[in-house]
Protein backbone atom coordinates (compact mmCIF):
# COMPACT_ATOMS: atom_id res chain seq x y z
CA UNK A 1 0.00 0.00 0.00
CA UNK A 2 1.32 3.44 -1.01
CA UNK A 3 1.84 6.13 1.62
CA UNK A 4 0.45 8.77 -0.74
CA UNK A 5 -2.29 11.33 -0.18
CA UNK A 6 -5.98 10.88 -0.93
CA UNK A 7 -7.25 11.77 -4.39
CA UNK A 8 -9.72 14.13 -2.76
CA UNK A 9 -7.03 16.23 -1.11
CA UNK A 10 -4.74 16.07 -4.12
CA UNK A 11 -7.56 17.57 -6.20
CA UNK A 12 -7.99 20.61 -3.92
CA UNK A 13 -6.56 23.70 -5.61
CA UNK A 14 -4.09 25.69 -3.51
CA UNK A 15 -5.51 29.00 -2.29
CA UNK A 16 -4.30 31.98 -4.32
CA UNK A 17 -5.38 34.17 -1.42
CA UNK A 18 -2.96 32.34 0.88
CA UNK A 19 -0.17 32.89 -1.63
CA UNK A 20 -0.88 36.61 -1.67
CA UNK A 21 -1.13 36.71 2.12
CA UNK A 22 2.27 35.03 2.38
CA UNK A 23 3.79 37.74 0.18
CA UNK A 24 2.11 40.44 2.31
CA UNK A 25 3.53 38.87 5.47
CA UNK A 26 7.04 38.79 4.03
CA UNK A 27 6.84 42.45 3.02
CA UNK A 28 5.48 43.56 6.39
CA UNK A 29 8.23 41.63 8.16
CA UNK A 30 10.68 43.74 6.17
CA UNK A 31 8.95 46.84 7.54
CA UNK A 32 7.06 47.76 4.37
CA UNK A 33 3.69 49.52 4.64
CA UNK A 34 1.31 47.21 2.78
CA UNK A 35 -2.40 48.02 2.48
CA UNK A 36 -4.55 44.92 2.28
CA UNK A 37 -7.72 45.17 0.20
CA UNK A 38 -7.95 41.39 0.14
CA UNK A 39 -9.39 40.72 3.58
CA UNK A 40 -12.90 39.28 3.63
CA UNK A 41 -13.94 40.44 7.07
CA UNK A 42 -15.24 43.61 8.72
CA UNK A 43 -12.59 45.76 10.36
CA UNK A 44 -14.97 46.57 13.23
CA UNK A 45 -14.62 44.98 16.63
CA UNK A 46 -17.41 42.65 17.71
CA UNK A 47 -20.10 44.82 19.39
CA UNK A 48 -19.76 45.17 23.16
CA UNK A 49 -22.98 43.39 24.21
CA UNK A 50 -21.96 40.34 22.14
CA UNK A 51 -18.46 40.28 23.63
CA UNK A 52 -19.90 40.62 27.12
CA UNK A 53 -22.19 37.64 26.51
CA UNK A 54 -19.18 35.55 25.54
CA UNK A 55 -17.26 36.65 28.64
CA UNK A 56 -20.25 35.91 30.83
CA UNK A 57 -20.54 32.41 29.38
CA UNK A 58 -16.90 31.77 30.29
CA UNK A 59 -17.29 33.19 33.79
CA UNK A 60 -20.40 31.07 34.41
CA UNK A 61 -18.67 27.93 33.21
CA UNK A 62 -20.82 27.47 30.12
CA UNK A 63 -17.92 25.80 28.39
CA UNK A 64 -19.20 22.23 28.08
CA UNK A 65 -20.50 20.29 25.11
CA UNK A 66 -23.83 21.39 23.69
CA UNK A 67 -26.16 19.52 21.35
CA UNK A 68 -24.25 18.59 18.21
CA UNK A 69 -26.57 20.69 16.06
CA UNK A 70 -26.39 23.68 18.41
CA UNK A 71 -28.08 24.82 21.59
CA UNK A 72 -31.89 24.58 21.43
CA UNK A 73 -32.16 28.19 22.66
CA UNK A 74 -29.97 29.46 19.82
CA UNK A 75 -31.80 27.43 17.19
CA UNK A 76 -35.09 28.78 18.53
CA UNK A 77 -33.73 32.34 18.30
CA UNK A 78 -32.55 31.71 14.73
CA UNK A 79 -36.01 30.40 13.83
CA UNK A 80 -37.58 33.54 15.30
CA UNK A 81 -35.16 35.76 13.36
CA UNK A 82 -35.82 33.93 10.08
CA UNK A 83 -39.56 34.38 10.58
CA UNK A 84 -39.23 38.04 11.52
CA UNK A 85 -36.73 39.05 8.83
CA UNK A 86 -37.69 36.79 5.90
CA UNK A 87 -41.09 35.31 6.66
CA UNK A 88 -39.58 31.81 6.78
CA UNK A 89 -41.17 29.42 9.26
CA UNK A 90 -38.86 26.74 10.63
CA UNK A 91 -38.88 24.63 13.75
CA UNK A 92 -35.64 24.27 15.69
CA UNK A 93 -35.38 20.69 14.37
CA UNK A 94 -35.06 22.22 10.89
CA UNK A 95 -32.06 24.32 11.91
CA UNK A 96 -28.42 23.38 12.48
CA UNK A 97 -25.68 25.56 13.93
CA UNK A 98 -22.10 24.96 12.84
CA UNK A 99 -18.58 26.36 13.03
CA UNK A 100 -19.11 29.06 10.41
CA UNK A 101 -21.16 29.21 7.21
CA UNK A 102 -18.44 27.45 5.21
CA UNK A 103 -18.54 24.37 7.39
CA UNK A 104 -22.33 24.35 7.20
CA UNK A 105 -22.26 24.50 3.39
CA UNK A 106 -19.76 21.63 3.27
CA UNK A 107 -22.02 19.65 5.60
CA UNK A 108 -24.99 20.31 3.32
CA UNK A 109 -23.05 19.11 0.28
CA UNK A 110 -21.83 16.01 2.12
CA UNK A 111 -25.43 15.27 3.08
CA UNK A 112 -27.06 15.54 -0.35
CA UNK A 113 -24.39 14.56 -2.90
CA UNK A 114 -23.51 11.17 -4.27
CA UNK A 115 -20.37 10.62 -6.33
CA UNK A 116 -20.69 12.38 -9.67
CA UNK A 117 -23.70 14.50 -8.78
CA UNK A 118 -23.50 17.96 -10.33
CA UNK A 119 -23.72 21.31 -8.56
CA UNK A 120 -24.29 24.46 -10.61
CA UNK A 121 -22.11 27.43 -9.65
CA UNK A 122 -23.00 30.83 -11.11
CA UNK A 123 -19.64 32.52 -11.54
CA UNK A 124 -17.93 34.61 -10.29
CA UNK A 125 -18.35 32.85 -6.97
CA UNK A 126 -16.58 32.18 -3.67
CA UNK A 127 -13.31 30.33 -4.26
CA UNK A 128 -14.31 27.61 -1.78
CA UNK A 129 -17.52 26.51 -3.53
CA UNK A 130 -15.97 24.33 -6.27
CA UNK A 131 -13.46 22.88 -3.83
CA UNK A 132 -16.19 21.94 -1.36
CA UNK A 133 -18.26 20.36 -4.14
CA UNK A 134 -15.26 18.22 -5.09
CA UNK A 135 -14.55 17.33 -1.47
CA UNK A 136 -18.11 16.01 -1.20
CA UNK A 137 -17.70 13.86 -4.31
CA UNK A 138 -19.63 16.13 -6.64
CA UNK A 139 -18.83 17.87 -9.90
CA UNK A 140 -18.90 21.66 -10.19
CA UNK A 141 -20.70 22.98 -13.27
CA UNK A 142 -19.77 26.60 -13.92
CA UNK A 143 -22.19 29.12 -15.39
CA UNK A 144 -20.06 32.08 -16.40
CA UNK A 145 -21.68 35.51 -16.22
CA UNK A 146 -20.49 38.92 -17.34
CA UNK A 147 -20.38 42.43 -15.99
CA UNK A 148 -22.75 43.50 -18.75
CA UNK A 149 -25.45 41.13 -17.43
CA UNK A 150 -24.91 42.21 -13.85
CA UNK A 151 -23.09 38.95 -12.95
CA UNK A 152 -26.42 37.10 -12.71
CA UNK A 153 -27.07 34.16 -15.07
CA UNK A 154 -29.92 34.24 -17.57
CA UNK A 155 -32.63 31.60 -17.72
CA UNK A 156 -31.08 30.18 -20.90
CA UNK A 157 -27.68 29.86 -19.25
CA UNK A 158 -29.19 28.01 -16.30
CA UNK A 159 -31.24 25.73 -18.53
CA UNK A 160 -28.15 24.77 -20.52
CA UNK A 161 -26.34 23.84 -17.30
CA UNK A 162 -29.09 21.55 -15.98
CA UNK A 163 -28.69 17.82 -16.63
CA UNK A 164 -30.22 14.65 -15.15
CA UNK A 165 -27.29 14.66 -12.69
CA UNK A 166 -27.95 18.16 -11.36
CA UNK A 167 -28.43 17.88 -7.60
CA UNK A 168 -28.05 21.47 -6.44
CA UNK A 169 -27.18 25.06 -7.25
CA UNK A 170 -25.27 27.30 -4.85
CA UNK A 171 -26.78 30.78 -4.78
CA UNK A 172 -24.94 33.68 -3.12
CA UNK A 173 -26.86 36.94 -2.92
CA UNK A 174 -25.46 39.44 -2.07
CA UNK A 175 -22.47 37.96 -3.82
CA UNK A 176 -18.85 37.53 -2.92
CA UNK A 177 -16.94 38.72 -4.98
CA UNK A 178 -19.24 40.84 -7.16
CA UNK A 179 -21.60 42.47 -4.67
CA UNK A 180 -24.48 41.62 -7.03
CA UNK A 181 -27.92 41.25 -5.46
CA UNK A 182 -30.41 39.02 -7.27
CA UNK A 183 -33.79 40.62 -7.94
CA UNK A 184 -37.09 38.95 -7.07
CA UNK A 185 -37.71 38.22 -10.77
CA UNK A 186 -34.30 36.56 -11.16
CA UNK A 187 -34.91 34.49 -8.04
CA UNK A 188 -38.33 33.42 -9.32
CA UNK A 189 -36.71 32.22 -12.53
CA UNK A 190 -34.26 30.08 -10.56
CA UNK A 191 -37.01 28.81 -8.25
CA UNK A 192 -39.12 27.76 -11.23
CA UNK A 193 -36.22 25.79 -12.74
CA UNK A 194 -35.30 24.18 -9.43
CA UNK A 195 -38.85 22.98 -8.81
CA UNK A 196 -39.34 21.86 -12.41
CA UNK A 197 -36.07 19.91 -12.55
CA UNK A 198 -36.04 18.89 -8.87
CA UNK A 199 -32.73 20.08 -7.51
CA UNK A 200 -31.79 21.80 -4.25
CA UNK A 201 -30.80 25.44 -3.90
CA UNK A 202 -28.14 26.08 -1.26
CA UNK A 203 -28.74 29.77 -0.61
CA UNK A 204 -25.69 31.39 0.99
CA UNK A 205 -27.13 34.54 2.56
CA UNK A 206 -24.21 35.49 4.78
CA UNK A 207 -24.17 39.09 3.45
CA UNK A 208 -27.96 39.49 3.70
CA UNK A 209 -27.90 42.54 5.99
CA UNK A 210 -25.29 44.43 3.95
CA UNK A 211 -27.31 45.91 1.04
CA UNK A 212 -27.27 49.42 -0.42
CA UNK A 213 -28.91 51.82 -2.89
CA UNK A 214 -32.37 50.63 -1.99
CA UNK A 215 -31.55 47.05 -2.95
CA UNK A 216 -33.50 44.41 -1.06
CA UNK A 217 -32.28 41.03 0.02
CA UNK A 218 -34.88 38.37 -0.71
CA UNK A 219 -34.49 34.77 0.36
CA UNK A 220 -35.42 32.44 -2.47
CA UNK A 221 -37.03 30.16 0.13
CA UNK A 222 -39.72 32.82 0.66
CA UNK A 223 -41.03 32.56 -2.91
CA UNK A 224 -43.36 29.60 -2.50
CA UNK A 225 -44.08 26.31 -0.78
CA UNK A 226 -42.26 24.13 -3.31
CA UNK A 227 -39.00 26.08 -3.44
CA UNK A 228 -39.10 26.44 0.35
CA UNK A 229 -38.96 22.65 0.58
CA UNK A 230 -35.97 22.51 -1.79
CA UNK A 231 -33.88 25.29 -0.28
CA UNK A 232 -31.13 25.06 2.31
CA UNK A 233 -30.77 28.58 3.70
CA UNK A 234 -27.29 29.32 5.03
CA UNK A 235 -26.22 32.36 7.02
CA UNK A 236 -24.19 33.29 10.07
CA UNK A 237 -22.79 35.95 12.34
CA UNK A 238 -19.42 36.75 10.77
CA UNK A 239 -20.26 39.63 8.45
CA UNK A 240 -23.23 41.48 9.95
CA UNK A 241 -22.03 41.24 13.55
CA UNK A 242 -18.25 41.39 12.93
CA UNK A 243 -17.83 37.92 14.45
CA UNK A 244 -15.51 36.29 11.92
CA UNK A 245 -13.19 34.76 14.52
CA UNK A 246 -16.05 33.34 16.60
CA UNK A 247 -16.81 30.82 13.79
CA UNK A 248 -20.58 30.55 13.99
CA UNK A 249 -22.96 29.83 11.13
CA UNK A 250 -26.22 28.03 10.57
CA UNK A 251 -28.52 26.41 8.04
CA UNK A 252 -32.27 25.97 7.86
CA UNK A 253 -33.97 23.56 5.52
CA UNK A 254 -35.97 20.36 5.02
CA UNK A 255 -35.94 18.23 8.15
CA UNK A 256 -34.41 15.11 6.48
CA UNK A 257 -31.51 17.23 5.14
CA UNK A 258 -30.90 18.95 8.48
CA UNK A 259 -31.03 15.59 10.25
CA UNK A 260 -28.42 14.21 7.86
CA UNK A 261 -26.26 17.29 8.33
CA UNK A 262 -26.54 16.92 12.10
CA UNK A 263 -25.51 13.25 11.95
CA UNK A 264 -22.54 14.14 9.76
CA UNK A 265 -21.52 17.04 12.01
CA UNK A 266 -21.78 14.95 15.16
CA UNK A 267 -18.94 12.77 13.87
CA UNK A 268 -16.97 15.38 11.89
CA UNK A 269 -16.71 18.23 14.40
CA UNK A 270 -19.10 17.63 17.28
CA UNK A 271 -20.95 20.66 18.57
CA UNK A 272 -20.15 24.28 17.68
CA UNK A 273 -18.20 26.40 20.15
CA UNK A 274 -20.37 26.86 23.23
CA UNK A 275 -19.07 30.35 24.06
CA UNK A 276 -19.68 31.55 20.50
CA UNK A 277 -23.23 30.21 20.69
CA UNK A 278 -24.03 32.32 23.75
CA UNK A 279 -22.53 35.32 21.97
CA UNK A 280 -24.63 34.54 18.89
CA UNK A 281 -27.75 34.38 21.03
CA UNK A 282 -26.96 37.88 22.33
CA UNK A 283 -26.36 39.09 18.78
CA UNK A 284 -29.81 38.00 17.61
CA UNK A 285 -31.72 39.07 20.70
CA UNK A 286 -29.85 42.32 21.41
CA UNK A 287 -30.01 45.84 19.99
CA UNK A 288 -29.51 45.82 16.21
CA UNK A 289 -28.25 49.41 16.06
CA UNK A 290 -24.71 48.07 15.68
CA UNK A 291 -25.66 46.31 12.44
CA UNK A 292 -27.26 49.46 11.07
CA UNK A 293 -24.22 51.55 11.94
CA UNK A 294 -21.78 49.12 10.33
CA UNK A 295 -23.94 48.87 7.21
CA UNK A 296 -24.06 52.65 6.92
CA UNK A 297 -20.28 52.84 7.28
CA UNK A 298 -19.79 50.21 4.57
CA UNK A 299 -22.16 52.08 2.27
CA UNK A 300 -20.16 55.30 2.63
CA UNK A 301 -16.87 53.48 2.10
CA UNK A 302 -18.30 51.82 -1.01
CA UNK A 303 -19.11 55.19 -2.55
CA UNK A 304 -15.73 56.57 -1.54
CA UNK A 305 -13.87 53.70 -3.20
CA UNK A 306 -16.02 53.78 -6.34
CA UNK A 307 -15.63 57.54 -6.66
CA UNK A 308 -11.86 57.41 -6.31
CA UNK A 309 -11.48 54.48 -8.68
CA UNK A 310 -13.45 56.32 -11.37
CA UNK A 311 -10.38 58.56 -11.87
CA UNK A 312 -7.89 55.69 -12.19
CA UNK A 313 -6.78 54.88 -15.77
CA UNK A 314 -6.98 51.40 -17.34
CA UNK A 315 -9.53 50.08 -14.82
CA UNK A 316 -13.29 50.30 -14.31
CA UNK A 317 -15.78 49.10 -11.73
CA UNK A 318 -19.02 47.17 -11.38
CA UNK A 319 -21.22 48.94 -8.84
CA UNK A 320 -21.97 46.48 -6.02
CA UNK A 321 -25.37 46.55 -4.32
CA UNK A 322 -24.32 44.42 -1.35
CA UNK A 323 -21.47 42.84 0.68
CA UNK A 324 -18.25 44.88 0.99
CA UNK A 325 -16.32 44.18 -2.21
CA UNK A 326 -15.64 45.92 -5.50
CA UNK A 327 -14.81 43.74 -8.50
CA UNK A 328 -12.31 45.79 -10.49
CA UNK A 329 -12.11 45.29 -14.26
CA UNK A 330 -8.41 45.23 -15.19
CA UNK A 331 -8.75 43.77 -18.70
CA UNK A 332 -7.17 46.87 -20.27
CA UNK A 333 -3.93 46.09 -18.45
CA UNK A 334 -3.55 42.60 -19.94
CA UNK A 335 -0.49 42.53 -22.17
CA UNK A 336 1.12 45.56 -20.55
CA UNK A 337 4.35 45.26 -18.61
CA UNK A 338 6.32 46.87 -15.82
CA UNK A 339 9.99 46.31 -15.06
CA UNK A 340 10.06 43.55 -17.64
CA UNK A 341 7.11 41.65 -16.15
CA UNK A 342 4.16 41.17 -18.52
CA UNK A 343 0.62 41.04 -17.17
CA UNK A 344 -0.93 37.88 -18.59
CA UNK A 345 -3.76 37.50 -16.08
CA UNK A 346 -5.22 38.79 -12.83
CA UNK A 347 -2.58 36.97 -10.75
CA UNK A 348 0.20 38.80 -12.58
CA UNK A 349 -1.62 42.10 -12.01
CA UNK A 350 -2.08 41.36 -8.29
CA UNK A 351 1.57 40.37 -7.81
CA UNK A 352 2.88 43.40 -9.69
CA UNK A 353 0.55 45.72 -7.77
CA UNK A 354 1.70 44.27 -4.46
CA UNK A 355 5.40 44.47 -5.26
CA UNK A 356 5.32 47.91 -6.88
CA UNK A 357 2.51 49.71 -5.04
CA UNK A 358 2.29 47.74 -1.78
CA UNK A 359 -1.44 47.10 -2.19
CA UNK A 360 -2.83 43.58 -1.84
CA UNK A 361 -5.88 42.47 -3.86
CA UNK A 362 -7.35 39.06 -4.71
CA UNK A 363 -6.94 37.80 -8.32
CA UNK A 364 -10.29 37.27 -10.01
CA UNK A 365 -9.28 34.04 -11.77
CA UNK A 366 -9.70 32.20 -8.48
CA UNK A 367 -13.35 33.35 -8.38
CA UNK A 368 -14.04 32.44 -11.99
CA UNK A 369 -13.59 36.10 -12.96
CA UNK A 370 -10.56 36.34 -15.29
CA UNK A 371 -9.60 39.92 -16.04
CA UNK A 372 -10.79 41.17 -12.65
CA UNK A 373 -9.43 41.60 -9.13
CA UNK A 374 -11.43 41.84 -5.91
CA UNK A 375 -11.03 44.80 -3.58
CA UNK A 376 -12.49 44.96 -0.09
CA UNK A 377 -13.66 48.27 1.37
CA UNK A 378 -13.82 46.86 4.90
CA UNK A 379 -11.04 49.26 5.93
CA UNK A 380 -10.88 52.88 7.07
CA UNK A 381 -11.55 55.85 4.79
CA UNK A 382 -7.93 56.95 5.09
CA UNK A 383 -6.58 53.59 3.96
CA UNK A 384 -9.07 53.43 1.09
CA UNK A 385 -7.87 56.83 -0.15
CA UNK A 386 -4.22 55.85 0.13
CA UNK A 387 -4.77 52.43 -1.49
CA UNK A 388 -6.55 53.92 -4.50
CA UNK A 389 -3.87 56.61 -4.80
CA UNK A 390 -1.26 53.86 -4.99
CA UNK A 391 -3.31 51.90 -7.54
CA UNK A 392 -3.56 55.08 -9.63
CA UNK A 393 0.19 55.60 -9.53
CA UNK A 394 0.67 51.97 -10.55
CA UNK A 395 -1.65 52.21 -13.56
CA UNK A 396 -0.01 55.53 -14.52
CA UNK A 397 3.27 53.66 -14.71
CA UNK A 398 1.64 50.99 -16.86
CA UNK A 399 0.35 53.70 -19.18
CA UNK A 400 3.81 55.22 -19.40
CA UNK A 401 5.40 51.88 -20.18
CA UNK A 402 2.84 51.27 -22.94
CA UNK A 403 3.59 54.67 -24.52
CA UNK A 404 7.34 54.12 -24.41
CA UNK A 405 7.14 50.62 -25.89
Amino acid sequence: MSLGLSKTCQAIAPSVTLKMNALVTEMRERGEDVISLSVGEPDFITPRHIREAGKKAIDEGKTKYTAASGMPALRKAIAADLLRQKGLKYTREEIIVGNGAKQVILGALQSILNTGDEVILPAPCLVSYPEMVGMAGGKAVWVNTTREQGFVPTRKQLERAITPRTKALILNSPSNPTGAVWTEEQLKTLADLAVRHQFYVISDEIYEKLVYDGARHISIASLGHDIFNQTIVVSGFSKAYAMTGWRLGYAAGPRPVIAAMSAFQSHATGNPNSIAQYAGLAALQGDQTCVEEMTEAFSKRRMLMLGCLSHVPLVSTFTPKGAFYVLLDIRQTIGLSLNGKIIHDSLDFAELLLKNARVSVVPGDSFGAPGYVRLSYAISDERILEAVRRIGNFTDRLCASRMSA
